[in-house]
């Protein structure tokens, strides 16, 4: 029998699916803000809320996708029906917002995007741990996160000199991109034809599902959910609301702190890769726990050290430009992002067998989408009760971090099985 290994070029291919996500959710989060305020006069607190949709529909609709993906038996597979569906609808939404006269159209759009997205994107993560045996899905991961990186650094750069030409330009190269990445998932990925393999498996249910994850004796699945919404709402401290940390609290310009988060953004694209491969040397949950230490300590060093510190400039350098001390520290929080990130999702599917694997995705998902609902609002409040001290979050961030890391120390399942030989693909 011939040894196990990853499929380099596969899993490549593969990442094309989330490299047409992350493209679609950076030019997303960067243009449709402008387009809301500049073109259509809607009010700040009302953009909050429509920029938070896409988070309310996923915590609602991508669980259920998950089950229903596991459950469904067609002739291409279980999870390309939800991208060959759901990802051609988002396209078009997304080329048609810049076109959009008035803002119900607008809306109308931006509606039809965010439902067909949260169709596709639990179907397309799942397929990483379908196509990819268990010891090797924190490497996969890596990968995937590596193409999903790429894609959102694309968005900005290239997006950002595109909307100069025209603003409907970072659109439409979005739209493309995603049609291309889908095209080349579907002709080059064959999906394990399980329900072959396993004709009496009983199909999975969202409820058996949770059930079991609550009755499990040690509670290592409720643990490892209720660490990822730990982590995700200290994460949420950085992403929502560094630049007015930044601008606020050490005195910079806006788009300096931009540039810092790009710094952060630029160390966890380099370390995707080393991360799952670190991640399988020493274990998954180890991994993880080195970056819930790393990334609060990181974020507590932000709050305490005094700001003529950490604004002291070390050097420059191309792209990523002036690098003072607090840019060294988000790098060193970019490197415990992806030690945490990457080793998160294969621990959540290896903790069941892989006709539920959808399933457990859209459990991962449920838990990170209430992180993303309630991160930005926790924070929010605590910094408006500081007297609006963005240094607050600051100190916020290590407490969940805190949190996350007391639930993985009572995780004993996620780590690589090991398995005889991979699922047999439809040919």
């Amino acid at each position: 029998m011939q040894p196990q290994k990853l499929n380099y070029p596969k899993t490549f291919l593969l990442g094309f699916g989330f490299f047409g996500v992350s493209v679609i959710w950076g030019t997303f989060n960067a243009f449709v803000p402008l387009f809301l305020a500049n073109v259509f006069g809607v009010r700040p607190g009302i953009i909050g809320f429509l920029m938070t949709l896409d988070n309310i529909a996923a915590l609602f609709i991508q669980p259920a996708v998950g089950v229903w993906s596991d459950r469904l038996d067609t002739r291409i597979g279980r999870r390309m029906p939800f991208l060959l569906i759901g990802a051609p609808i988002a396209a078009v939404a997304f080329g048609f917002l810049p076109l959009a006269a008035t803002l119900p159209v607008f809306l109308l759009g931006k509606v039809t995007l965010i439902l067909s997205m949260v169709i596709w994107r639990t179907p397309v993560v799942a397929l990483m741990p379908d196509i990819t045996p268990s010891k090797f899905r924190s490497q996969a991961n890596g990968v995937i996160n590596f193409m999903g990186g790429v894609g959102a650094i694309i968005s900005f750069l290239l997006g950002a000199q595109l909307y100069e030409m025209n603003p409907a330009y970072p659109f439409w190269l979005g739209s493309g991109l995603v049609v291309i990445a889908v095209i080349l998932v579907f002709i080059f990925i064959r999906e394990p034809k399980v329900y072959d393999i396993n004709p009496n498996a009983e199909r999975p249910s969202m409820i058996t599902s949770l059930k079991s994850v609550l009755k499990d004796d040690d509670k290592s699945a409720i643990r490892i959910f209720l660490a990822i919404m730990f982590w995700f709402i200290s994460y949420n401290a950085i992403e929502a609301f560094f630049t007015l940390y930044a601008n606020q609290h050490l005195g910079m310009a806006e788009a300096d702190g931009v540039r810092l988060l790009g710094q952060l953004s630029l160390l966890f694209v380099l370390f995707a890769l080393p991360s799952g491969f670190i991640g399988g040397k020493i274990g998954r949950r180890k991994t993880i726990s080195v970056g819930i230490v790393l990334m609060g300590l990181m974020m507590l060093l932000m709050g305490i050290l005094p700001v003529p510190f950490l604004t002291e400039v070390l050097f420059a350098v191309p792209v990523l430009g002036e690098v003072p001390w607090v840019g060294i520290i988000l790098m060193a929080a970019g490197i415990a992002w992806a030690f945490i990130n990457i080793n998160s999702l294969p621990m959540v599917v290896d903790m069941t067998d892989d006709i539920r694997i959808g399933t457990y995705t859209g459990l991962y998902y449920l838990f990170s989408t209430m992180a993303a609902i309630l991160g930005p609002n926790i924070n929010g409040w605590l910094v408006e009760l500081a007297g609006h001290d963005y240094s607050v979050t600051m100190y916020i961030g290590p407490v969940f971090m805190a949190l996350a890391l007391v639930m993985m120390v009572g995780v004993t399942k996620g780590e690589a099985k090991e398995e005889a030989l991979p699922l047999k693909a439809e040919a």
